[in-house]
């Protein structure tokens, strides 16, 4: 049995989600298309698969999203479809129930989040409700998982029953009149539960709808001949008259069903008087964001960091492991891979762990709760000075867990432009990965310091803003941002459960990611820099087969203060994954050591001066991501040629970050002379500044001018 679930963005489809399949969840595309598609196995009904289509706003094909949703519904079959509507906006809600209602399929109206509509003084008359749509309504709270499998017995009840959905509303006489004489039309060319949904489709001259009837001249001439009358009387075309019709029908419905309790301020309304305020929002914004980063990184993080890499894998493991294969009489170089390459490199990756858990709890709490809408809000305010949509903040978002879903999440931006820019500067943000990066630099040059790690996330963001005026400013990107429409959700308490499983979904691919690639990445490593061209074990590592690879790339990185052949390797493995440039640095300075946690920390502070630290940091956030979002980029991008646009610009502008901070840090906080490379950055920062500076060039549009002429 498969049941669809339904709703608009931001109804908590994705919670309840959760809820009714708990760990049985498998996620994909949807086939030839980019939409990710989330199905899962209704817990206690294993036969049953629920489908979480993409949030949409109705079934008129205006978006990809819209498109797949629809798709689904009328040709995959679905047994029932559970509809869930925000109780506390029902009025917006309904609109796409009132579609839903017309496939004839089986539905089940799930009002969620009616603790905001009870804590609100209102009411809803359920039964008046069904009455109304003839369907089923059960009450829901998603985030605390109140409903939610009630909603799914009650669609399987109707499935069992053979219960078809026949639509009770209707339009006005008017409308009423041509759509049954379209549905007359229709009825030998669609299936008979779908006759009313193609009738109105038909009436509002939806071209997909239309070519997938496949009528002939003839019908398509009486179809005109029903519809233009209508047109011509209302003085508008067919689909507002539909639209206008349904908002009607739902403000008759609400009028009926809805008790609505005196108004006062809302607390969302009060706290947004505050974290929204034109002059308060950002400050509030980066004071939560630094106190994020505090205890993720600073304090609590960092405590039990330490304790995994000194006690956990510095310790019990790494000597445990030691004494093992030294008792069994293992091969020093076998006891070497495995200790020193796979348990050092994997375990210090690992360590990292917590924090990142710690970091993906506090955003997971500030999504939940409705807070970090508000932030796509503020920053749609200044993104659209820098020429980017408010929907560039959501992949943004995304991206602090992992680059790839991130690039992903720029599908639903409409305008192909502002969606390729998106792309490119996405991985800008730190995500995880790069965490760990953050973390060993920040702990090893800079102990103690509570502003660098959360300065790295505003960077990021002041990185995307400074390109993307420049970028606008070519013909490759300009034009104006495109639209952002979003709802503001109320405010409301995450579920701990929730919350918690938000936080493994983006923790467990980093986890998956260290037991695989640097695995193998790290055992590489560590075969690399133990033996010699001649295949024998070498005690000195800079006669190694890695020690003649990195001094051979190591030229280009000497400008950026990290150019030892140590460094460049770590650089480089860092495209196979971000994290793996901590891993490397540990085969690297961790060789022979057993796992001693403080001599690795010795050995990577003697590869860098501070400055040439955070360049090396500088440099792995900014410049081209890891393997697996550079794949993600090219699927999005569709060809070479975007992809290789998209590298190439992440190329420069990471090594001109990283050069810039090397070369004038090393003026300004190490005593160096202010040299050619001073004068190269000087140079470099003016003409960044007169790119920022300039007036964005008018560009003709070819395109308009053709059909200028053709008119």
């Amino acid at each position: 049995m498969k049941i669809a679930l339904v709703g608009n963005p931001n109804c908590g489809k994705t919670t309840m989600f959760n809820a009714l399949t708990g760990n049985s969840q498998y996620v994909g595309n949807w086939p030839g298309v980019t939409v990710e598609k989330k199905e899962g196995r209704l817990k206690c009904h294993k036969d049953v698969v629920i489908t979480d289509l993409p949030g949409i706003y109705s079934l008129s094909p205006y978006s990809l999203e819209e498109v797949v949703s629809r798709n689904y519904l009328l040709n995959e079959h679905p047994d029932a479809i559970i509809n869930l509507v925000d109780a506390s906006n029902i009025e917006r809600n309904l609109y796409l129930t009132t579609q839903i209602v017309e496939l004839g399929i089986p539905v089940v109206l799930a009002l969620n989040m009616m603790d905001i509509l009870v804590k609100n003084g209102d009411k809803i008359d359920l039964r008046k409700l069904e009455t109304v749509f003839g369907c089923a309504v059960v009450e829901t709270v998603a985030v605390k998982g109140k409903g939610a499998i009630k909603a799914a017995e009650r669609a399987i009840e109707r499935v069992n029953a053979n219960k078809k959905q026949i639509p009770k509303h209707k339009f006005s006489n008017e409308i009423e009149l041509p759509i049954a004489k379209i549905s007359e039309l229709v009825k030998d060319y669609v299936e008979p539960v779908h006759v009313r949904w193609f009738a109105v489709k038909c009436f509002e001259r939806d071209k997909k709808i239309l070519a997938e009837a496949k009528l002939s001249p003839q019908k398509l001439e009486q179809l005109e001949k029903i519809i233009s009358p209508v047109e011509d009387e209302y003085e508008d075309d067919s689909e507002s008259i539909i639209i206008n019709e349904r908002y009607d029908f739902i403000a008759q419905v609400v009028e009926e069903t809805v008790h609505k309790k005196a108004r006062t301020t809302s607390t969302s309304d009060r706290i947004d008087k505050i974290v929204t305020n034109r002059f308060l929002s950002l400050p509030i914004f980066a004071g939560i964001i630094w106190l994020v980063y505090y205890v993720s990184v600073t304090t609590v993080g960092t405590m039990v960091t330490n304790w995994t890499n000194d006690t956990l894998f510095g310790g019990w493991i790494t000597q445990g492991a030691t004494r093992f294969f030294n008792m069994i009489g293992t091969a020093d170089w076998l006891t070497g891979l495995i200790v020193d390459g796979i348990i050092g490199g994997v375990g210090t990756v690992l360590g990292f762990v917590p924090q990142m858990l710690i970091l993906f709890f506090f955003l997971s709490i500030l999504e939940d709760s409705g807070y970090m809408a508000r932030v796509a809000f503020i920053m749609d305010r200044i993104f659209r000075r820098f020429g980017l949509s408010g929907k560039s903040f959501i992949p943004l978002l995304i991206s602090s867990g992992c680059g790839v879903p991130g690039i992903m999440a720029t599908r639903t931006i409409e305008n192909e432009k502002d969606r390729k820019l998106t792309i490119m500067l996405t991985t800008f943000i730190p995500c995880g990965a790069k965490l760990t990066i953050i973390t060993m630099i920040v702990t090893t040059f800079f102990p103690g310091s509570t502003w660098i790690a959360p300065a790295m996330y505003f960077l990021g963001i002041t990185m995307i803003a400074i390109s993307g005026i420049i970028l606008k400013k070519t013909r490759f990107f300009a034009g104006e941002p495109a639209p952002f429409v979003m709802e503001l959700p109320a405010y409301h308490m995450p579920s701990l459960k929730g919350v918690l499983i938000h936080m493994w979904e983006r923790g467990k691919h980093f986890i998956i990611k260290a037991g695989t690639v640097i695995f193998i990445a790290c055992g590489l490593i560590w075969f690399l820099s133990s033996f010699g061209w001649d295949l024998r074990l070498t005690e000195d590592i800079n006669q190694s087969m890695l020690a003649t690879i990195g001094k051979v790339i190591s030229w280009f990185l000497v400008p950026l203060g990290f150019g030892t052949w140590k460094g460049a390797v770590a650089t480089i493995s860092a495209l196979a994954a971000k994290e793996n440039a901590i891993g490397t640095l540990a085969v690297l300075n961790g060789v022979s050591m057993q796992g001693n946690a403080h001599a690795l920390i010795d050995g990577i502070r003697s590869m860098f001066s501070s400055v040439g630290a955070l360049s090396f940091m500088l440099f792995n956030l900014f410049n081209p991501p890891c393997i697996a979002a550079i794949g993600a980029t090219s699927r999005e991008m569709g060809g070479p040629k975007w992809t290789m646009i998209a590298l190439g610009y992440q190329t420069i502008l990471g090594y001109s970050v990283s050069f810039i901070v090397y070369q004038l840090g090393s003026v300004f906080f190490l005593g160096n002379r202010f040299g050619i490379g001073a004068i190269l950055s000087v140079i470099i920062l003016a003409f960044v500044l007169i790119l920022l500076l300039r007036p964005a060039p008018k560009f003709h549009d070819f395109a308009r001018h053709r059909s200028e002429i053709n008119l």
